[in-house]
């Protein structure tokens, strides 16, 4: 924390050399690439959070005697060597490695090219700690390498990698998926959706909507799809009012053919893909739907897994649409941007998962961890 305190303005003129080079018009890897002052201090705050928390190895999951005499115990154990791939984001560099590191796992960081200055003299925040500690670099490392070396490496890993986390769009997760030969956990696709309920206060889905889909567009828990139920009281007058809160705010609109009857002058999704987009930008799809059942089996058709939020005053409804819909998070009267370590308590992430094994959502400290069990005899053998 003293280190990159002291050295943050080092770290703010390295990442302006990495803006200075990047093209604006992905404006959501943009705002990811940005390091301010605020930035630091997260980072900060991120590896103070961590140090508080107690150390997840060697906790015991799990403790019983046979009645034959053994004694089984189940306790937490580190992975040994974690490699995740990201784009942009130079904070990943400070808080995957203080996640791994505390779990008492060696960590391979692969940053985008966009990030290298950030990344770069990150990384030497982070072997200057370990010096100053007498430990050695190799726990922490920042590889170099383009997209051929990178496949190479997955192929033919120094040592072996118990754990692959690719943190990116779908062609990062695809390449990753192709090459690696470890085990791959995937993390960092969105494609959230919202289900309107004909039960919703609409006043509440409005905020919620406007929150999700502008608060952070880069932000892979951003809005991307809103469902409106047809049954809903004044169905159409509430479309309209949809239309003129999302161009209030500068967000292009898509509709799908039955929305198009109402709001004429909106463009029409291009075809079935646009539902599995995800946009990571001021883009909205808003589409009819009859009933909940409907709003759970197109969800969980085209849906990225990530989040889904239902808005309704009807509690079993609630608890229906959460228990049915198949995504990491399910949210009820809120935001699909609460899907955050921090904002869920967890602390620093190493991502969100949308993978079912080993875990699913926010990677947080007590998450990087495997287990094995200690079993402990007099001599016995098995007849």
């Amino acid at each position: 924390m003293n280190i990159l305190d002291k050295r943050r303005n080092e770290i703010i003129e390295a990442n302006k050399k990495d803006l200075e080079a990047f093209d604006r018009d992905d404006q959501a890897m943009y705002d990811r690439l940005v390091v301010d002052e605020k930035k630091v201090d997260g980072m900060i705050q991120s590896v103070q959070e961590v140090m508080e928390q107690d150390d997840p190895v060697g906790q015991t999951i799990e403790h019983r005697k046979l009645d034959s005499g053994l004694d089984i115990t189940n306790k937490t154990a580190p992975f040994g060597n974690i490699m995740i791939i990201y784009e942009s984001r130079p904070d990943v560099t400070i808080e995957a490695a203080v996640l791994a590191f505390k779990a008492n796992n060696k960590i391979y960081l692969k940053g985008g090219k966009e990030a290298i200055h950030s990344n770069k003299i990150l990384e030497e925040c982070w072997h200057e700690a370990l010096e100053e500690n007498g430990l050695s670099k190799d726990w922490i490392k920042l590889l170099h390498l383009n997209r051929t070396e990178t496949q190479d490496f997955l192929k033919n890993p120094p040592e072996q990698l118990d754990l692959i986390v690719p943190r990116g769009g779908e062609r990062l997760i695809a390449f990753v998926k192709e090459h690696a030969t470890g085990a791959v956990l995937v993390s960092g696709r969105g494609n959230n959706f919202l289900y309107v309920s004909k039960n919703a206060d609409f006043d509440v889905a409005k905020k919620v909507m406007l929150n999700a889909k502008i608060d952070k567009i880069s932000g892979c828990n951003a809005l991307d799809k809103v469902l409106v139920d047809k049954n809903i009281e004044d169905y159409e007058g509430k479309l309209k009012e949809l239309q003129e809160l999302f161009r209030d705010h500068n967000v292009t609109i898509l509709v799908d053919e039955e929305v198009s009857k109402v709001l004429t002058d909106e463009e029409k999704i291009p075809s079935e893909d646009t539902w599995y987009e995800e946009f990571l930008a001021m883009k909205i799809v808003i589409g009819a739907i009859d009933g909940l059942d409907s709003a759970i089996e197109k969800i969980n058709q085209y849906s990225g897994g990530h989040s889904a939020s239902i808005i309704t005053k009807d509690r079993d409804e609630a608890i229906t649409f959460m228990e049915q819909v198949d995504s990491a998070a399910v949210y009820h009267n809120a935001s699909t941007r609460f899907t955050d370590g921090g904002q869920m308590g967890v602390g620093a992430e190493l991502a969100i998962s949308t993978d079912k094994l080993h875990h699913r959502g926010p990677l947080g400290l007590k998450q990087l961890v495997t287990n094995k069990y200690y079993v402990l005899g007099e001599g016995h053998v098995r007849v």
